[in-house]
């Protein structure tokens, strides 16, 4: 038996992890040998001290491969791992605001000089313009409020649209908000379709430089048809695992109805509309490995998807403006240590909008400080689909 312990398969790691150059990232792997085996990493002997061994090897590529081997007189074992380098890697947010419909719906009626007059766009365009903030703002083709369809949208801003592509991106993310979660039970053809007549009305009226693919679907699960399918129309990176799971947020009715928004707040700041209190429920729907790995190092690299996944950590249309700062707090401490660079923030368009049944007065300002949050801690606003989570050096 040989074991790597100090990385997991797909680990992200950057200058924080080792010694970089120009041409390399230099780091120690570190494991147990069951038997005290002499062990190789990547052909360098590594150093004993019982059954543990340590070997400094030399990253070279942005996909590399991690062999531990030894020797053994009850035969020979091997270990490989999957790791990125981020190469030249910095601290960064991604900005997605999901559930896209509302604005193209006033617009539709209201017919404004200018798009981006309207209060949400303006509000939006206001935080880019004072933290370089972007946005991708994921899509639906039916308003399930006021009835609107995407393909009633005018083109009529198109060049206004483009001329704020670079910063400004839209998505698919689903046909309606109802149901919830379309796409667990969904066949390629049925996301395929979905998806094709967002993209399609948003090339349409906003060009093809306003369009990214997604990087998550109408309540995050989705069935592994679907899955693969958004993997061959070009998403990299997903926020959450694809696998289908338990999930918190306000409920159906108080979607639909309006409900105690400070009630749904404070369930969704302990922590109880997200899992389990019991440890058998815990163990029996939770990933614990997984789970507390991306807590604290917030992204990993899956080589046989070729994807990204990450974590956002802060949902402003559930955490109240003054939880913000402590929440995103803890986050930058906890990365700091496990040495993570990659931030997400993620909201939800509809709680901006006076008639909207769960409205809230202060939901730009929320978005405002969490962007300014992060950014006042160093970070630096990118499109996670890009490159590594945002980080194109690869690319270039």
């Amino acid at each position: 038996m040989i074991e790597i312990t100090n990385y997991r398969q797909g680990a992200i790691l950057n200058h924080n992890h080792g010694v970089e150059s120009e041409n390399a990232l230099r780091i120690k792997v570190e494991g147990i040998s069951g038997h005290g085996c002499p062990v190789t990493v990547n052909g360098v002997p590594a150093e004993m001290d019982g059954r543990r061994f340590f070997a400094e090897i030399d990253l070279t590529e942005k996909i590399n491969t991690i062999t531990a081997e030894t020797i053994t007189s009850y035969g020979n074992y091997k270990q490989e791992l999957t790791v990125v380098w981020d190469k030249k890697s910095f601290k960064r947010y991604n900005f997605y605001i999901d559930d896209h419909i509302f604005t193209f719906t006033d617009l539709a009626k209201e017919r404004p000089a200018r798009a981006f007059d309207h209060f949400y766009l303006k509000g939006l365009k206001n935080i880019h313009e004072k933290y370089g903030t972007v946005f991708s703002l994921n899509c639906f083709y039916h308003n399930a409020h006021h009835e609107f369809l995407l393909k009633d949208m005018p083109d009529i801003w198109k060049s206004e649209f483009i001329d704020n592509s670079d910063w400004l991106k839209l998505s698919f993310h689903a046909y309606s908000e109802f149901p919830d979660r379309p796409y667990a039970e969904a066949s390629a053809e049925d996301i395929g379709r979905d998806w094709d007549i967002v993209q399609n009305e948003i090339i349409r009226f906003a060009g093809e430089e306003t369009y990214i693919p997604p990087c998550v679907t109408h309540w995050v699960n989705i069935h592994p048809a679907a899955a693969q399918e958004m993997i061959r129309r070009g998403t990299r990176c997903y926020a959450g695992p694809l696998r289908l799971r338990v999930m918190g947020g306000p409920s159906l009715a108080d979607r639909q109805k309006g409900g105690n928004m400070n009630k749904i707040q404070a369930r969704s700041v302990s922590g109880v509309d997200r899992g389990p209190e019991v440890l058998g429920l815990n163990l029996h729907y939770g990933f614990g490995e997984e789970t507390s790995y991306c807590n604290h190092h917030r992204s990993y690299y899956d080589p046989l998807l070729k994807l990204y996944f990450y974590i956002n950590g802060v949902c402003c249309n559930l955490l109240p403006i003054e939880e913000i700062p402590g929440r995103i707090s803890g986050i930058l401490s906890s990365a700091e240590k496990f040495n993570a660079e990659t931030f997400g923030i993620v909201s939800h368009e509809q709680y901006t909008f006076p008639y909207y049944p769960n409205y809230l007065p202060d939901h730009l300002e929320r978005m405002d400080l969490a962007a300014r949050l992060y950014t006042e801690a160093g970070c630096k606003p990118v499109f996670f689909n890009d490159g590594v989570l945002g980080n194109t050096v690869w690319d270039r």
